[in-house]
């Protein structure tokens, strides 16, 4: 299987909502059952229909997870060395062509994205087109409303 890059963050963060769905959240859903459970006839007991189908999704996203972080590839940004190029983890300070707006933008891996935290996930079309520029060096991205250029200012491995 491909090894998925996270930063250390995005690895930190998935560790700590595996804990919490294994510490609380799978307590949680089994005591729910258990109470269901005491309420008699299963065959029409709503509560115990929602708590499997709770249970249900907590077991998937806790495997889920749990096989994220073993094909994970962990990089630590403050660690590259590209040599100033656009890269996995690297953060990169763009100016709009057309606006002349200036965005920051962190390129991380596809479950850390989060466009309003500047975060932008590596598959995305801004990142792909990206990957491999300078400072100075102009991006085409191909976006809904056709083609838009950026400038990259800065790259910085933080």
């Amino acid at each position: 299987m491909n090894r998925t890059p996270l930063t250390i963050e995005g690895a930190e963060k998935l560790r700590a909502e595996l804990q919490h769905m294994k510490s609380v959240e799978r307590p949680a859903v089994i005591a729910a059952i258990a109470e269901a459970r005491s309420h008699g006839d299963l065959s029409e007991n709503a509560e115990y229909d929602a708590a499997k189908e709770r249970q249900a999704f907590i077991e998937g996203r806790i495997k889920e997870v749990e096989l994220k972080l073993a094909n994970a590839q962990i990089i630590d940004p403050g660690l590259l060395d590209a040599d100033g190029r656009c890269v996995f983890g690297a953060t990169v300070d763009l100016e709009d062509q057309d606006s002349g707006n200036t965005v920051t933008y962190q390129i991380v891996g596809e479950d850390e994205a989060d466009i309003k935290a500047g975060k932008i996930s590596v598959n995305s079309p801004i990142a792909r087109a990206l990957i491999g520029k300078y400072a100075g060096d102009v991006a085409q991205v191909q976006a809904p409303g056709g083609i838009r250029e950026y400038e990259v200012l800065d790259v910085r491995y933080e």
